[in-house]
């Protein structure tokens, strides 16, 4: 079997894992979808500017273990891990061929970059960096199945969780912040070794278990919460 080419790396706000969404079209965070050199040549692009929406296929890269092999069940997080489903029923990063699916929403096509051609979309559901594999049109007569059952996936409600921003965290956002705070300061206790990445994804949030006093004066200056 021929060796699959990474035609382009997508640039996006999930410099990791955590707080990816677990679906593409969740939400309308925007990414840059740039080619690597050889593919860089704007007539493979032609045509693709009268289509709303493209198909993503990927490289679940950070998922590769090398020697190991595959299980024929895993745990879908939406579930709440709790229950094995076949690796065939789920979108689990872990199987075989370590390749993904995305459908996002085509913002816009820069085709003269100094990057060369670049895609605009939204709505993607992948890790800074990952290699895409190929890059389909969606065509919605045949690709849209209004009537298409959700499997276990219909009734999986009870595990959705609801987030809610303390203010701190939006008056951040309202003023661009990326640097680490911690929220004990501002009174909502203590979550040890974990990262939280709100305010739509654009800052990442550093709770540490012990309240760092200068964490503690910087928290004051930016947003006066914690007076």
């Amino acid at each position: 079997m021929r060796e699959l080419l990474t035609i382009a790396h997508i640039e996006t706000d999930f410099p990791t894992k955590f707080g990816i969404p677990r679906q593409s079209g969740l939400t309308d965070f925007e990414s840059r979808i740039v080619f690597e050199p050889e593919y860089r040549n704007a007539d493979a692009l032609r045509g693709l500017e009268g289509f709303s929406h493209i198909w993503l296929l990927w490289d679940f890269s950070e998922a590769h273990r090398e020697g190991e092999g595959w299980s024929p069940t895993v745990r879908p997080p939406r579930l709440g891990g709790n229950k094995r489903m076949g690796v065939w029923a789920t979108r689990s990063p872990f199987r075989p061929n370590h390749i993904g699916l995305s459908s996002v929403r085509l913002i816009n096509i820069s085709p003269n970059t100094p990057e060369g051609p670049v895609l605009e979309v939204s709505g993607a559901d992948l890790m800074d960096g990952t290699p895409i594999l190929d890059i389909k049109p969606y065509i919605p007569y045949c690709d849209a199945h209004p009537e298409a059952s959700g499997g276990f996936t219909t009734n999986a409600g009870d595990f959705l969780l609801k987030v809610d921003f303390p203010a701190v965290v939006d008056a951040l956002w309202e003023i661009g912040y990326q640097g680490e705070f911690t929220l004990e300061a501002c009174g909502y206790g203590v979550v040890s070794d974990h990262l939280l990445l709100g305010a739509l994804g654009k800052i990442r949030v550093s709770v540490h278990e012990i309240l760092d006093d200068d964490h503690h004066l910087g928290c004051l200056r930016l947003c006066g919460a914690c007076r």
